[in-house]
């Protein structure tokens, strides 16, 4: 540690050059997950994103909303979009499909993780390795968001869309938050804080739409459509 500190060279340790050799061939892997995930979700064609919680259980009052939503949407032409897992995504799935719309899971392979729920097309099924390549799919197809309440899995869902649509690095989506019971704490919050610390400029709240209206959600998102083409999004 004394030669870190005088600013000496510290030798790389054995094991730490055998590990670049595998993070070099991970790209590979990226790669191809990143080639499949294209190739496939392009086919089904303009979608909308669902998150939420995985905890959600079914008959719960955001499960059956979620499912409303879903049927709603689907029948306005849309796809669902979900991670493919219980709960929100579940319902949001169940909805896509009674509804006989494109029901689309994303999974992502984790210990423990009982795979991706009943109510996802098998032909709309993908599963990926690497969060990040999943959080690609989930925004690069979708014509909107839709955010129910969930953990820390959905709000960096929420903000990382967030943060691309206000960089311009993706075109400006509807992201719609639904249950305003749960989100009013969090948009308070950014409208006091994040507002008077001048970490956001005071446009930056327009780019949500707070609702507990399955209704006035599709609403929301078809009047967007009014006015453009569904395009696939991401700038490169």
């Amino acid at each position: 540690m004394q030669e870190i500190e005088n600013g000496n060279n510290f030798p790389i340790p054995e094991n730490y050059k055998a590990g670049n050799e595998g993070d070099l061939w991970s790209i590979f892997k990226i790669m191809g997950e990143f080639v499949e995930g294209y190739d496939k979700l392009f086919k089904i064609g303009p979608c909308v994103s669902v998150f939420g919680s995985a905890r959600t259980k079914p008959g719960a009052e955001y499960y059956e909303k979620a499912t409303e939503l879903a049927g709603k949407i689907t029948a306005k032409g849309f796809g669902v979009i979900t991670g493919g897992g219980p709960g929100i995504m579940e319902a949001a799935n169940k909805g896509a499909s009674e509804s006989k719309g494109k029901s689309v899971g994303v999974g992502i392979q984790l210990p423990h993780e009982q795979g991706i729920n009943e109510f996802v097309d098998p032909r709309y099924s993908i599963y990926f390795n690497y969060f990040f390549v999943r959080k690609v799919m989930f925004v690069k197809y979708a014509q909107a968001l839709v955010v129910f309440p969930g953990g820390f899995g959905t709000l960096d869902e929420l903000f990382e869309s967030l943060t691309l649509v206000q960089t311009n690095k993706i075109s400006r989506i509807p992201i719609v938050l639904f249950g305003s019971e749960y989100w009013d704490g969090l948009v308070e919050w950014i409208n006091s804080t994040m507002k008077e610390w001048g970490t956001i400029s005071d446009k930056d709240s327009d780019l949500f739409y707070v609702t507990d209206d399955t209704t006035e959600a599709v609403d929301h998102i078809c009047d967007f459509y009014k006015k453009q083409e569904p395009m696939p999004n991401f700038y490169f």
